[in-house]
This record gives structure tokens, sequence and C-alpha cells, in this order.
């Protein structure tokens, strides 16, 4: 499971104008009108094109759950394109992202300091450049490690540091056991 993908992708589905569609049938028309064909989306999902063409006709309606979920997947994949990359626009350039989570976060810094690692809730308001590089990054196909990388080097000089006013000598921040994560556009 991708926390950090996942929650990027909830993000931008807040976004979208109109529900992607619901049932099984609505949703393989959907594929097969993008796809250009059957095939293309038998392939994808890794059923026949005989059950495709079934479920585009309704003559089948209820997918087990496996091929449910890979159906669904692939829908909110692409629906919608352009408010999903208007979304991904005005948050890398003007509006930012808020990040709001709850994790174990602790910090590299010199001796003498409170570096602790200690369970924290943050509710924190990302600037533009930030939204930009998860965004990037996960459309380059990162890791969780890496969009992870990321938003704790945005907590580092947002949170930590406040934009530079304080904690100079701070090196690195941690962020691990994630119990909650959520992204806000």
């Amino acid at each position: 499971m991708s926390v950090f993908g996942d929650g990027l992708e909830a993000a931008v589905h807040k976004v979208f104008t109109r529900p992607a569609p619901k049932s099984a049938g609505a949703q393989m028309r959907y594929l097969v009108k993008q796809l250009k064909g059957t095939k293309a989306v038998a392939q994808m999902l890794r059923i026949s094109q005989r059950t495709v063409e079934r479920y585009v006709k309704d003559q089948l309606k209820k997918p087990r759950p496996d091929l449910a979920a890979r159906l669904e997947a692939e829908v909110k994949k692409r629906w919608q394109p352009q408010v999903r990359a208007k979304a991904r626009e005005k948050a890398a350039t003007t509006g930012g992202i808020v990040i709001d989570t709850r994790a174990r976060i602790g910090y590299t810094a010199p001796i003498g300091t409170t570096d602790e690692d200690r369970l924290r809730h943050l509710t924190v308001a990302l600037p533009p450049q930030y939204a930009g590089r998860l965004f990037d990054a996960q459309e380059q196909g990162a890791t969780d490690q890496q969009l992870q990388q990321i938003a704790a080097e945005a907590l580092k000089e947002v949170y930590f540091q406040d934009s530079g006013r304080r904690a100079g000598s701070l090196e690195e921040v941690r962020f691990t056991d994630i119990e909650h994560l959520e992204f806000e556009l």
C-alpha cells in the first residue's frame, strides 16, 4: 500500500467536478471508450475480451472483488484528466498543499537539543514548490519512501525551521510510523 501516493491521489479526487462511474458496466464502457477497444481493456484488466463485452452490454453486473478493485482503480486513474491537471498545476504554482498527519517525527540536530522522535499530529500548509515536487515525483513513479523524504524536507523547512526563522542547525527530519496521512489541495 502506498500511503503517500494514495494520499496525493485522494486529494486530487476531491476536486473532481463529476463523480466517476459507479457500476461495473458504466466503468467498463468508460474504459473501452478511453482505450478505444475491448481488447486493450481485457489485457489491462487481465480478463477475456468476451468478459469485457458482457460487462459493456450489462449481461454481467457484479465483478469479483479483485476485478472490481482493478476496474475502479483504472477508471479513477483516467477520470477527468484536465481537472486533475489543473488541480496539480494550481497546487504547484499558487495554492500549495496541506498535509495533515499523525506520525512519529523527530530530527537530527546538534548535541544538547531535544531531538527525540515522538508522536505528533501536524496540519501544515506546504508552499507550492513542495506540492510541485510531490506531484512531479509521483508522476515519475517515485517510491513511497521518496515521497516521504520530500514531505520530511518540507516539514523541516516549514514547520521546524519556520522558513529560516528558527532551528537553523537542524540537519534531518525523520518521519516514521505514520498512523494517519491526508493531503488537501
